[in-house]
């Protein structure tokens, strides 16, 4: 008879980012980050696993496709797990159950490998049901950040930050909650989806050519980051969202600096994205004060952050600037719920648009996820319980 669990987890979203390893194979960053935790009703990834004497082999699905079990990173998670299991109980049936053939079947209820942090909720995810079905105790995020080093920071609620470490078997190299998702419970996000396909340039290959050639990343590595974390994690205490905004803004513009000055280049924003940053810059400035702030990660996606307070202003200004396609009328927002009678407060907003080089047309987003700052994994114990709404 097979032993089986099944968690959920969610995505992260990098305020300061994660770009590029001081060391490939334990996943070891140049420099700390710092993310915030969404909500896993409308984002997140789940993983079931069962082990059992009977499976002859083992076997892996991401959403319902069968993967080649054959993937290092994967095999190091289960490798780690094993050895913490048997390292804590030691005995004969531990050693003899650590021998089991696994199965495991991951699906996201989001695009995947589209600059969305699916690796992230995926790894996290995959650790927590692995440490439970193997009963491992402790901090997990070591053994997250063996599988997708941003999914460290998946396997804890709220903000959290992952420390860079200094130890070269990276030990010290870990994640650990700044404030929990009560700490500012308003602060809300919609995620503009302007592309779902799979990147061209896959984040890792794109961090070890950043490395091998930017002049860039080390600067921004030893100097930038630092005082950004610094920084932002006092905004964070404070609820300071005009520093907040500005600290995020400008570390998210530094690494797609620090991208496009890799060689050869490389570019993951497109002319929407950029778009979307002017739009943001002009909302701002016709409020005379700092609303929404942007961050993109290694994609073309953006995620808009705001305060409860003015995510229908936010939304019906989109529906003005990003105008959705007559096929995409009533499946655009997706998420939580939006008012799209709010005032956005632009009534000459085709003028605005011209100023700040918007060009409107309709579908140029495909779809806008609304959600706002969650918990951590979540292990599902009732045999059926939706864990998490599906989106795509």
């Amino acid at each position: 008879m097979a032993s089986v669990v099944t968690f959920t987890a969610p995505v992260n979203i990098a305020l300061i980012k994660y770009w590029g390893k001081r060391n490939e194979e334990l996943i070891l960053p140049l420099a700390s980050s710092l993310s915030v935790t969404l909500n896993q009703d409308e984002m997140c990834a789940k993983t079931t696993i069962a082990i059992s004497k009977d499976f002859t082999k083992d076997l892996f699905w991401l959403n319902n496709e069968e993967q080649t079990f054959d993937n290092p990173r994967l095999l190091n998670c289960l490798k780690e797990v094993r050895r913490r299991a048997f390292e804590k109980h030691g005995d004969k049936n531990s050693a003899e159950r650590s021998k089991y053939h696994v199965h495991i079947a991951s699906t996201n209820n989001f695009p995947t490998a589209a600059g969305l942090a699916s690796s992230a909720a995926g790894y996290a995810c995959l650790v927590s049901a692995l440490a439970r079905i193997y009963d491992v105790d402790g901090d997990i995020s070591e053994l997250a950040r063996l599988g997708s080093g941003s999914a460290c920071r998946s396997v804890y609620g709220g903000f959290v930050e992952w420390f860079r470490g200094d130890l070269e078997d990276g030990t010290d190299s870990v994640a650990h909650q700044v404030a929990p998702l009560e700490h500012w419970h308003d602060l809300h996000v919609l995620v503009l989806v302007v592309a779902d396909s799979k990147k061209i340039v896959s984040s890792s290959k794109a961090m070890k050519q950043s490395v091998d050639t930017s002049g860039f990343v080390q600067h921004w590595a030893e100097v930038c980051v630092p005082k950004q974390i610094t920084s932002i994690k006092e905004a964070i205490y404070n609820k300071d969202f005009t520093t907040l905004a500005n600290l995020t803004m400008t570390a998210s513009n530094q690494l797609h600096a620090v991208c496009q000055a890799t060689f050869p280049p490389v570019i993951y924003m497109n002319d929407t994205s950029h778009s979307i940053v002017r739009f943001v810059h002009a909302i701002n400035a016709v409020h005379g004060q700092t609303n929404i702030m942007y961050t993109f990660d290694a994609g073309p996606n953006a995620c808009l952050f705001v305060r409860k307070s003015f995510v229908d202003k936010l939304a019906s200004a989109i529906m003005k600037f990003f105008p959705p396609s007559p096929e995409q009328q009533e499946t655009y927002f997706r998420g939580l719920t939006v008012d799209l009678s709010q005032d956005c407060s632009c009534t000459h907003y085709d003028q605005l648009a011209k100023e700040a080089n918007i060009n409107i047309e309709r579908g140029k987003i495909k779809f806008i996820i609304h959600s706002k700052i969650g918990d951590g994994p979540r292990e599902i114990t009732e045999i059926g319980r939706a864990s998490c709404r599906e989106r795509v």
